[in-house]
């Protein structure tokens, strides 16, 4: 078994050792004490810096997975729930395939969000097992790794940074300045972890899947894996520390920029996002952005026609509650006759001769205010004009 994990960590190691001595030589030669704990602290932040550049594609790669896991959790209950309680190995086989064809259908599954964790675990072990042998090489009890030859191990056993050896551990720790940064590492490290998880959760995460049994089990690692890191921290060397420390932090700022620049659909980040996009006037991407367009849209043209009817100078008249009532009744207007006698209902004369409005006579005769001509007295066979005078030459 030791065979099997030197072969494969072997050339991890000797890869890690060549990285972190490289980017030692390369701050000796911008002037930098090569002795200095500060000179190989930093070599251990190049190769942070190195390693987690090159797995950017699969970071992207598990956030866009860790987001259709998300997506689909409904769709997976409703699986559980269509065979709970069922035992027999069809149903078992029949869950077990419906699930994967979901995941096939999605293009996702749950091993996709932890392949960084997969690619970085052994290049954190190629540094453990680089640091942790520093002291063997330096006594020439352990052969070098790449270019960690031993008088290059011996200057790193010597270097310290606040009085800590960077390959003491705080179990093994010589002095109480070892301790101290070691706890201090500890400490730091498991608070960018708790950040990290807890922004993404909090801000990256639609209101419909934080009520499911994925987002509860990843508020349980929000608090349980710090203590982990605590309790596993004290056995690792300085330099370890630095290391998990600085792509902790790599990680914490690297979901920063993601959360604010690629939310996800329906949670809190997007909403944010959406809201600086349109302050500063820019297009909203997605079908969010098309329904504001159309609400734009839609108000600009009811104040076009609002500015139409204002210009033109017309309004429409509010109707009184008695119109309604009348329109509604099915009244009939004066003048017009009725179904059942065809008798022409006549308005009403008003008094002293004068005329009434919409034309209807006034009680002498008089022309209505329309022009309508008035309704004389009843035909009695006699005229009552005088005689009618001869034309005139």
């Amino acid at each position: 078994m030791g065979d099997l994990i030197n072969t494969i960590i072997g050339p991890i190691e000797w890869l890690v050792a060549w990285i972190m001595y490289g980017f030692h030589q390369a701050f000796t030669f911008i002037g930098m004490n090569p002795a200095s704990g500060w000179t190989w602290a930093l070599s251990i932040v190049g190769l942070v810096i190195v390693m987690r550049a090159a797995m950017i594609p699969l970071f992207v790669k598990q956030i866009m997975a860790s987001r259709k896991m998300q997506m689909i959790q409904p769709e997976l209950q409703k699986i559980q729930k269509k065979y709970k309680g069922k035992s027999d190995p069809e149903s078992r086989q029949a869950m077990t395939q419906e699930t994967m064809e979901l995941y096939k259908k999605e293009g996702t599954n749950p091993f996709s969000s932890c392949l960084p964790i997969l690619v970085q675990s052994p290049f954190f072990f190629g540094l453990f097992r680089t640091l942790n042998g520093m002291a063997a090489i330096a006594d020439g009890k352990h052969p070098p790794i790449g270019p960690i030859t031993q008088p290059v191990a011996q200057q790193f056993e010597q270097a310290t940074i606040f009085g800590a050896s960077l390959s003491s551990t705080f179990v093994h720790a010589p002095n109480l300045a070892t301790k101290i940064v070691s706890v201090v590492l500890i400490i730091l490290m498991s608070a960018t972890t708790f950040t990290t998880q807890r922004q993404l959760m909090t801000k990256n995460m639609p209101a419909s899947a934080l009520d499911n049994p994925f987002a509860k089990q990843q508020k349980v690692l929000l608090y349980v894996l710090p203590g982990v890191f605590a309790v596993s921290g004290v056995n690792f060397p300085i330099g370890v520390l630095i290391y998990w420390f600085t792509t902790n932090l790599w990680s914490m700022c690297q979901q920063f920029y993601v959360i604010r620049r690629m939310p996800a659909p329906g949670s809190a980040a997007e909403k944010a996002y959406h809201a600086r996009l349109e302050r500063k006037g820019k297009p909203i991407p997605g079908a969010a952005g098309a329904k504001l367009r159309a609400d734009a849209a839609a108000e600009a043209e009811a104040a076009e026609a609002a500015e139409l009817v204002k210009q033109s100078g017309q309004r429409q008249q509010p109707a009184s509650k008695k119109r309604k009532k009348g329109k509604a009744a099915g009244t009939k207007p004066a003048g017009q006759k009725t179904e059942k006698s065809g008798i022409q209902d006549t308005p009403r004369p008003t008094q002293n001769g004068q005329s009434g409005q919409n034309g209807q006579s006034g009680q002498n005769g008089q022309s209505g205010q329309n022009g309508q001509q008035p309704k004389g007295p009843k035909a009695t066979g006699k005229s009552t004009a005088g005689p009618a005078k001869p034309p005139t030459t």
